[in-house]
């Protein structure tokens, strides 16, 4: 969060600008994604406990095995989610026990995104039988965020200078204060369908949007 303010000028500038404009600017652009996260894992189900917990255990260890076969480095592999659950009926108003249902998941970072398709269909046709979201994000935003800083200023000053024109006032050559705006870096979300006889999962990264925003103050006189 970047925060300036001009609280130190001279008195004689203060004396000149009594006033202030407050705007607010926004400024965005946009990148191609260049990596993705996606979470996928194995429910097992059963009811004897050690028995669903092993079986489960075989198919996380099948489908990371097959994941490392793609050079997936082991890093980019880990656990996202692990449950175990006890799963009951209900019939007549009494509770009468089904089973056990375990749940494992793994999160992992494709480096690649135009492999996220192909390390899905490995994961699948290894035992996964979940795939709960995909997601591409950018390994380095910084660049992107200082680009849409940079232009929300820029925008925060054209509405100030329209303000002043329409009011035929001066204004100050540089801001009073600048508050940079919160912001959430949103990552691009695929709903993620799982199809056990797809041949090839078709997927689409589109278009990410880095936004930021400003509130700016002016003097003017």
């Amino acid at each position: 969060m970047y925060s300036y303010s001009y609280d130190n000028a001279p008195a004689s500038i203060h004396s000149k600008c009594p006033f202030t404009i407050e705007v607010q600017g926004d400024g965005k652009v946009e990148a191609a994604p260049d990596q993705a996260v996606v979470v996928l894992g194995a429910i097992t189900e059963g009811p004897v406990l050690q028995t669903v917990q092993n079986e489960n255990a075989q198919l996380i260890t099948h489908i990371i095995k097959s994941l490392l076969e793609l050079n997936i480095p082991k890093e980019n592999v880990q656990t996202n989610d692990f449950r175990i659950e006890i799963q009951y009926d209900y019939k007549d108003g009494e509770q009468i026990f089904r089973g056990y249902k375990v749940t494992h998941l793994l999160q992992i970072t494709i480096e690649k995104v135009e492999e996220t398709g192909i390390v899905i269909d490995t994961a699948v046709s290894s035992g996964a039988n979940t795939v709960t979201s995909v997601q591409f994000t950018l390994a380095d935003p910084a660049p992107y965020e200082s680009e849409a800083l940079s232009l929300a200023i820029r925008n925060a000053r054209q509405k100030a200078e329209t303000i002043a024109a329409a009011l035929r006032v001066n204004l100050a050559a540089v801001p009073s204060q600048v508050q940079e705006l919160p912001r959430a870096a949103e990552p691009i979300p695929f709903a993620a369908a799982l199809q056990m006889q797809s041949a090839a999962t078709p997927i689409e990264p589109g278009q990410l949007t880095i936004a930021a925003s400003v509130r700016v103050w002016y003097l003017y006189g």
